[in-house]
């Protein structure tokens, strides 16, 4: 399967019933959600705009951003 088809069938997965997760006592405001799909996949929004635009990630694509984040590769200097 190529990574266009992949993306492809992620966006055309319905979301109705999945099940949100995000950081315990996060405000609102600053929070995101994410939601466990098929093969790893995972979905994020935001939960101040639910009915609004629904990032999705390949189990690939989210592995390198955890790693990434894990890593520090995200951290931003005190000078930014």
């Amino acid at each position: 399967m190529t990574y266009a088809h992949e993306k492809a069938e992620l966006y055309a997965l319905d979301l109705t019933g999945v099940t949100w997760l995000s950081a315990p006592g996060s405000d609102m405001a600053d929070r995101l959600e994410v939601a466990k799909l098929p093969g790893g996949a995972v979905a994020m929004r935001n939960p101040a705009d639910p009915r609004g635009t629904v990032l999705r990630y390949t189990a690939a694509e989210w592995q390198a951003f955890t790693l990434g984040v894990r890593d520090g590769e995200f951290d931003l200097s005190s000078d930014v």
